[in-house]
């Protein structure tokens, strides 16, 4: 009989719930029109439980990392912050760990090699690994070696076996994607040199929680990380945390600095003291401290229902920036299609001509805000709203207003 789904981290069984935030469909899987006419778009549950034991957050697995990522619609490169985010790490991690050209980088799950690219051009040898094919191609055409494959026990002995340990291995928001753990990570400590680095950067559950980021949560996503719980995955696992940062990146992120757990070549810093005391006062070191996400979530959701209901009263315009994977999991959490927002715009040619699943918001390109004059333009990647604002400032000549979602619906003038 089975017992239900276990936690990834720990084992245990998943008897605590999160937020259930129903049936939804994936949320890259973005719909041609001739699958928006077939009309059998799949939705499957998206449910987050907290493990009682380990307090790691995580949805099931509902499809194959496969069926998600061998052809991907998420090009890094189309984020302008993104990018000055990636560069300036490039260069601290190279003067940090006095990287050359006899040095190695592997980044994990590298896409476009909009990181890795910094490395290139400074002569450091670097290796891309990228399971979707079509993004991988364009990191080649880039310049940047990159392997297609997915990264685990397998790819790393290979990896080995060719000559390419690392002195870094760079895992970007990937350890959230991640079906395995135990394979995952351990092959992170396995491609590492004796005195190597890796840097993971995760969302921070710390701000999805304070800042009601439950956007943040969808198919793809399978884990969501406090430092506790990074800390314990590792440290299972044979890596030890020995600094952390925190990050403005997707709404409040750590980057994550670990080394082999049998090497004491990193001292531990004050930082991660510093970030485990703030989780524990926000009592994320036990279950109260995410008891009332879910009741915030439901009351942020109801304000852009009304929000919606008045601005089709009043006869007003309402279209969307950013066909962002967070705002498809808020669109569908609140229903919305399109008599509500009219469309969505983005600057990546990959997802103009397209759909949102389920909401079926067509997705143009920018210049169709200009055209159309919206009364208002709501922001779903809210949490690029600075970029975003000063690309469409002109909006404000005709008077239309930006509207942010989260942590809290606000119009802006």
């Amino acid at each position: 009989m089975s017992i239900g789904p276990t936690c990834q981290s720990c084992g245990a069984q998943l008897r605590e719930t999160l937020i259930d935030l129903g049936e939804q469909p994936l949320a890259n899987a973005y719909l041609t029109r001739e699958q928006l006419e077939e009309g059998k778009e799949l939705r499957y549950p998206l449910h987050a439980r907290i493990c009682g034991d380990c307090l790691l957050v995580q949805v099931e697995q509902v499809v194959l990392p496969a069926e998600i990522f061998t052809d991907y619609a998420y090009f890094s490169s189309y984020s302008a912050s993104w990018l000055d985010h990636c560069a300036a790490y490039a260069q601290d991690v190279t003067e940090r760990l006095s990287l050359d050209a006899s040095s190695m980088v592997i980044e994990v799950a590298s896409n476009d090699g909009y990181l890795l690219k910094n490395f290139v051009a400074a002569e450091i040898p670097v290796r891309g690994i990228e399971p979707a094919a079509n993004v991988a191609a364009a990191a080649i055409a880039a310049g940047v070696p990159t392997e297609i494959a997915f990264f685990g026990g397998d790819c790393a002995s290979r990896l080995v076996a060719h000559g390419l340990a690392a002195d870094l291995v760079v895992a970007n928001n990937v350890l959230a994607h991640v079906p395995d753990l135990d394979d995952f990570v351990t092959a992170l400590s396995a491609v590492l040199k004796p005195e190597g680095v890796v840097t993971i950067e995760v969302p921070h559950v710390l701000r999805m929680i304070e800042g009601v980021e439950f956007d943040t949560i969808y198919h793809e996503h399978l884990l969501y990380f406090s430092l506790l719980s990074v800390r314990d995955v590792l440290a299972r696992r044979g890596l030890r945390v020995f600094d952390v940062e925190e990050l403005a990146t997707h709404g409040g992120s750590l980057r994550i600095w670990a080394a082999r757990a049998d090497g004491e070549a990193w001292p531990e810093t004050a930082r991660v003291d510093q970030v485990l005391a703030a989780e524990r006062a926000a009592r994320l070191d036990s279950l109260d401290g995410y008891r009332a996400f879910a009741p915030q979530v439901e009351g942020l959701l109801e304000d852009l229902r009304r929000f919606l209901r008045d601005a089709i009263a009043e006869g007003k315009h309402v279209a969307a920036y950013g066909a962002a994977a967070k705002g498809n999991t808020l669109l569908n959490a609140a229903e919305v299609t399109t008599d509500e927002i009219g469309y969505v715009v983005d600057r990546s040619p990959h997802k103009q001509g397209k759909f949102l699943p389920g909401s079926h918001l067509p997705i143009d390109e920018p210049d169709r805000v200009r055209r159309e004059r919206p009364d208002y333009l709501v922001l779903l990647p809210w949490n690029l709203r600075d970029e975003i604002i000063a690309q469409m400032a002109d909006v404000r000549e005709w008077g239309c207003r930006f509207v942010l979602p989260i942590p809290k619906l606000e119009c802006l003038r």
